[in-house]
């Protein structure tokens, strides 16, 4: 049996002489159903749960559109246009701004706007790029959890909110998509900082492909009604990035059901949990650092055995991805220790990056990971309290020779596209 893992731009693979469960999401499987404009506009027809864009927009003086940032595959080119013609069809005289979130990421550049939106929406229309740091922001009131809504004033002082995005699984938010334009898209630092917390970090519902109970969502979604989303228009891709299905209409609910159709293709069901686990982030570019590599360990965590190992193949071409991501794990005394300290950090002393340390040190305390990557960093890889193998096949040898020779074997060759269940789970 051979099996190929996605690498930076090419693969590993590895020649077995044992039985494997080779588990693999259906997003190969989505058939889109007409040109990506079309796919839009059909949703856009039949909005769910809510009127048509251009109904909402009558009388709507002030709007906002919240477009994504650089950091995010959605095709704006094909979205934006549509949600501007609708506002227009209900009210040639709105006022509309393009406000983009960018959460806690850097500014998006004029440059990328340009490639984002394309010539003429950039040269016609209003856009601000979110600071989370310095654009006027307004509270709103507490979220379920007690932390404050702080949220861009352009959304607090707008007569009509509508936003656009993707939906794909996310490994604690559940789903990206939906309410995520809101909270983190443009709030200030310490809404999202707060959403991110310890407590929240660590609740078991806070996990990949799950929203009923996930406390990060719930807060999520009571910032979309705080702040009065009144309509998204989000897409569904496959493995090319290409759209194959869209869902508009209530922030809510036609996020909920892009998820359940989304989850249908990303659903697996392993047939046992392995003591070894092989994994990765699906190549170029998602296995880009260390930092995104956490991604593809969470799916691996859901999957492996009690005190299983798990091997993650990821190129790791930029590096760590994060200083102080870095350092919380290389001068930690333990993943353990490590663990206990960000635990106790009350959810208004949340910095950035602590979720990311937080769930590596997580799997770390209960897990062995073998981390392929490129030789040069070998070093890092030891200090941050992993094992470096130069390949995959180097990996699976120590794996075999620490878990033994019967250890059950599970090969999840993409794991952010993935989504393990298990029937005394479900």
């Amino acid at each position: 049996m051979r099996i190929e893992i996605p690498y930076g731009h090419t693969g590993e693979t590895l020649e077995l002489n044992q039985p494997a469960a080779v588990l693999e999401s259906r997003l190969g499987e989505m058939k889109p159903e007409g040109t990506p404009e079309e796919i839009v506009e059909m949703a856009m027809r039949q909005p769910v749960g809510c009127p048509g864009l251009a109904e909402l927009a009558q009388g709507k003086k002030k709007v906002v559109l919240i477009i994504s940032d650089h950091t995010r595959p959605v095709p704006s080119k094909v979205i934006v246009p549509q949600m501007l013609r609708e506002v227009r069809k209900g009210n040639p005289e709105a006022e509309i701004t393009l406000l983009t979130a960018t959460g806690c990421h850097r500014g998006t550049k004029p440059e990328e706007l340009l490639e984002k939106l394309g010539e003429e929406i950039v040269r016609r229309e209003k856009i601000v790029v979110h600071d989370c740091d310095d654009s006027p922001c307004t509270e709103l009131g507490l979220l379920p959890s007690g932390a404050p809504l702080v949220i861009n004033s352009l959304v607090t002082e707008a007569d009509l909110v509508i936003s656009e995005g993707f939906i794909e699984p996310h490994f604690f938010a559940g789903f990206s998509g939906g309410r995520k334009s809101i909270l983190p898209g443009v709030c200030r630092r310490t809404t999202v900082l707060g959403n991110h917390c310890a407590e929240f970090i660590r609740h078991p519902k806070a996990r990949m492909g799950i929203l009923e109970g996930n406390p990060i969502n719930r807060d999520m979604e009571a910032a979309v009604r705080m702040a009065k989303l009144a309509f998204i228009v989000n897409v569904v891709l496959d493995s090319r990035k290409q759209v194959v299905k869209a869902f508009a209409g209530d922030p809510v609910e036609a996020h909920h059901a892009g998820c359940a159709f989304l989850k249908e293709y990303c659903v697996v069901k392993p047939p046992y949990r392995g003591d070894i686990v092989i994994t990765s982030n699906g190549g170029e570019p998602l296995d880009q650092n260390v930092y995104q590599a956490v991604k593809g360990m969470t799916t691996a965590e859901a999957a492996v055995s009690e005190g299983g190992v798990i091997i993650l193949c990821a190129r790791c071409a930029d590096g760590i991805g994060g200083d102080q991501f870095y350092r919380a794990l290389s001068e930690c005394e333990s993943a353990s220790a490590l663990l206990r300290e960000i635990e106790a950090v009350p959810m208004e002393e949340t910095v950035p990056d602590q979720w990311q340390y937080q769930i590596l040190a997580r799997i770390l305390e209960k897990h062995h990971v073998y981390f392929v990557t490129g030789p040069e960093l070998a070093e890092a890889i030891e200090a941050m309290k992993m094992e470096y193998c130069p390949t995959l096949e180097e990996a699976y040898r120590r794996a075999r020779q620490r878990m033994g020779e019967e250890a059950s074997l599970l090969v999840l060759p993409d794991g952010i596209s993935l989504i393990p269940e298990f029937e005394e789970e479900a």
